[in-house]
């Protein structure tokens, strides 16, 4: 489903629904993965210019195509449409879905090949093997383009010797349910794997290689986007270890795990590549979509929607239910004092909060952000909260988002739903979806992190 067919039917049957409707559709198109590729990379006959750096293609002996994200699948169409007739060889990784038609658009010198996300699987460690195999044919003289997006920490996997895929699937799925922040998960990962923490640029040297990248992070560390497979590492092996005390997942780490760190930590083991590494001399690293691109984007829509507009922050962080209590309260102050802003308006709050799993239910920490701000905001006439995970997959669910307004409790109190019960479980996407408030919006193709809107009309 295209983001301009949003499947919302809480704003369908509102007034004011299309205004938010539009607001929504001009972030995503915002950060459209195809014309990020387009407006950074820039062929002008044999001259190739990404950013302030230009490469004579007439001098690179192989063009070499490479990625992993959730946006690969459109960058590579984008990226491949550039230089199809020098891209020597290349492989994206992409979640599962999220290929669409793009392989019926390449040559077959070009794959996309779809894998398992959020856990690694078979799909991505086999797949992940032919693109370091492929990049060991890269040589002096030649120009790696490297696409990377949202998703590409769990694509791209290579299990460091001794550490199985199993051990790799149990440990990030304790990290995922602790409420561990995205940098210390990747912290781990950049450790139990060969071509994270800048790996692949080490696999592709000494070829130059320019990656390309939709951050997915709050604030954009290159280091963290994906576990940074051509950035320099600034994490360590007792850092790594240090996180999993932290959260008191030891007992509950697998025994190779705990292992490999401890002899990383001793000395065994080689560390990742770290800030001045001769390795990334040959490497130019630009991102080319962000959260912080979507949120203008949205807010440019509404005040042409007549909407008074404000960016709260691209830097939300903290528990999933409390970050929704907090938007709530901002929706409280906008309702009651028209500040800080005026009515009609527009407040967007971009980054990502954590879920800490306690329950058996379903849901996404959008969709938990908007069950926890679901009592605040009871009785606030004419204000709407909506919750979007970029990328379309909330969790694991086919939800973006939801749709929270002043009626929302007391309809769900009408049905026997109480928000409290549901927070327990972490049950917030039959919640809403008992309430005809999830938004749908299908594989969007980009992942800038989620977006926060508060309006009042």
């Amino acid at each position: 489903m295209s983001p301009d067919q949003l499947d919302a039917p809480a704003l369908s049957e509102s007034p004011q629904g299309e205004i938010v409707q539009h607001v929504l559709q001009a972030a995503l198109r915002a950060v459209d993965p195809a014309a990020a590729v387009a407006r950074n990379l820039i062929r002008a006959g044999d001259l190739l210019t990404v950013g302030e750096k230009t490469w004579n293609l007439s001098s690179i002996r192989r063009v070499w195509l490479v990625g992993a994200g959730k946006a690969g699948a459109p960058m590579a169409h984008a990226a491949a449409k550039i230089l199809i007739d020098v891209i020597f060889a290349g492989l994206v990784i992409v979640k599962e879905g999220y290929a669409g038609n793009a392989q019926d658009r390449l040559p077959d010198r070009i794959k996309i090949v779809e894998a398992g996300h959020p856990l690694p699987d078979e799909r991505g460690l086999k797949a992940t093997g032919e693109m370091i195999s492929l990049l060991n044919k890269a040589g002096e003289g030649d120009l790696v383009i490297c696409l990377i997006s949202g998703g590409g920490s769990a694509l791209l996997t290579a299990p460091a010797e001794g550490i199985t895929l199993d051990d790799l699937q149990k440990t990030t799925a304790n990290l995922l349910a602790c409420g561990a922040s995205i940098e210390e998960i990747n912290a781990l990962r950049k450790h139990l794997d060969a071509i994270k923490g800048g790996g692949l640029a080490r696999a592709a040297a000494p070829a130059e290689v320019v990656t390309l990248i939709l951050s997915d992070v709050v604030g954009d560390p290159l280091d963290v986007i994906a576990s940074g497979p051509t950035v320099a590492d600034t994490t360590t092996y007792a850092d790594a270890l240090d996180v999993l005390a932290r959260y008191r997942l030891e007992d509950d780490t697998p025994g190779s795990i705990i292992n490999h760190l401890r002899e990383g930590k001793a000395g065994k083991w080689k560390e990742t590549l770290k800030p001045g590494d001769a390795t990334f001399d040959r490497v130019y690293n630009r991102i080319i979509a962000s959260n912080y691109q979507a949120a203008l984007a949205g807010l440019a829509e509404a005040h042409a929607c007549g909407l008074n507009p404000l960016l709260l922050t691209t830097y939300l962080q903290g528990e999933a239910r409390q970050v929704g209590r907090s938007l709530a309260a901002v929706a409280r102050q906008l309702a009651s004092s028209e500040h800080p802003l005026p009515r009609p308006a527009c407040i967007i709050a971009g980054g990502e909060s954590t879920v800490v799993v306690s329950g058996n239910g379903l849901g996404g920490r959008n969709l938990e952000a908007a069950l926890g701000a679901v009592t605040e905001m009871d009785g606030l006439a004419d204000t709407f909260l909506v919750t979007l995970a970029t990328d379309g997959g909330d969790g694991p669910t086919d939800a973006a988002g939801a749709v929270v307004t002043g009626s929302t409790l007391r309809r769900a109190l009408e049905l026997g739903m109480n928000p409290q019960d549901f927070l327990e479980r972490n049950d917030s996407y039959h919640f809403f979806s008992g309430l005809g408030s999830l938004i749908r919006t299908g594989p969007t193709q980009t992942n800038v992190n989620d977006l926060n809107f508060l309006f009042t009309f």
